[in-house]
């Protein structure tokens, strides 16, 4: 009877091409192959993998940036695909640096249980929220930056400019000033400035009406993924997407409420050592989704009765206000955990 053997692939990502490496169970080598980095190779790279027999799991690396349409295409293979860190500093001392030694490395991970991390499979409504947010930071930091640049020609335009805006600085200046009609005149100076003003107005304008677009079709997608999550106090459009987005297409993956506040960077990390017992600061995890907590723990420590009195309470126990915010951010994250979509 003939045997098939059990494979294991890995692969090294990049812009151009991919490097996969086929290992046994064993962890001995089969094979090292370079594909280019499309959807051709994707299919050249998954039929040179399968010639060596059933493949079990894949490791990719960056499966979030080059590697994120080798995933898609092996997630719609039906490939068990894991993700795998870049080696670590003393692996790369003992055995150097290469794209097949990094293809080989992953493979080892994959099959040894070290990567046993589940990618997002970006491919739904998810992924439609991520790409939205990048475009309304994006909106809402130049938005800012115009502003900024508005009200810093308004201090040191002429006087007739100071006079008129020196009440508008934080209400109707750029309303005001997207209305302004400059003429030529006499002075040169005061015509440049009001041009200018009025066209950075109305680009402020144009961001601010991009931003309300993109939030509309948040809360659209937000209405078919995960309602019950806006529902929470404190939390908002914007910090729901980037939860949502933390997690993934596939929110499955998240196993237990532990590994998602592990996965947002709430969860304090043992550095005990010998009869002194000690957590530490956790700095991992994903940044956004730890941003997003702080900004719904900022909200309840403001105007929700409860957590108002919870942080008294704390404080009088002698924990700061930083180590309060710590607890609640973890309570947060258990409570955001029951509201993501089990599957979507």
């Amino acid at each position: 009877m003939l045997m098939v053997l059990n494979v294991v692939g890995g692969v090294d990502t990049h812009a151009d091409t991919h490097v996969a490496a086929a290992i046994d169970s064993n962890g001995g080598v089969l094979g090292v192959e370079s594909f280019p980095a499309d959807q051709a190779g994707y299919r050249e790279l998954f039929k040179w993998l399968v010639g060596f027999g059933d493949v079990t799991r894949v490791g990719v690396e960056g499966t979030g940036s080059w590697g994120v349409g080798l995933n898609r295409f092996l997630h719609n293979q039906d490939i068990t695909v894991v993700e795998v860190d870049r080696p670590n500093r003393q692996t790369r001392r003992k055995v150097g640096k290469s794209d097949p030694t990094d293809a080989v490395s992953a493979a080892r991970a994959a099959l040894s249980g070290a990567a046993s991390v589940t990618p997002k499979t970006r491919n739904g409504p998810v992924e439609q929220m991520r790409v939205l947010l990048v475009a309304r930071r994006s909106a809402r930091q130049q938005r800012i930056q115009t502003l900024n640049q508005l009200r810093h020609l308004v201090f040191t335009a002429p006087e007739t400019i100071r006079v008129r805006f020196k009440d508008r600085y934080k209400t109707g200046l750029v309303t005001e000033a997207a209305k302004l009609r400059p003429r030529k005149g006499s002075d040169p100076i005061l015509f440049t400035t009001q041009t200018m003003m009025r066209g950075l107005a109305r680009r402020i304008q144009q961001l601010t009406v991009e931003m309300r677009t993109i939030d509309q079709a948040l809360i659209e997608l937000l209405d078919e993924v995960a309602p019950s999550l806006l529902e929470l106090h404190g939390v908002g459009v914007d910090t729901a997407a980037t939860l949502l987005v933390t997690a993934g297409d596939n929110p499955d993956r998240v196993h237990s409420e532990g590994s998602w506040a592990h996965l947002c960077g709430v969860t304090p990390i043992p550095a005990s050592s010998g009869k002194t017992t000690r957590y530490r600061l956790n700095r991992g995890g994903d940044r956004q989704a730890n941003a997003a907590l702080h900004r719904i723990v900022l909200t309840r420590m403001s105007n929700h009765p409860d957590t108002r009195t919870y942080v008294t309470r704390r404080r009088g126990e002698g924990l700061s206000t930083r180590e309060v915010m710590r607890c609640l951010k973890r309570y947060v994250a258990r409570q955001t955990f029951k509201h993501l979509p089990r599957t979507i």
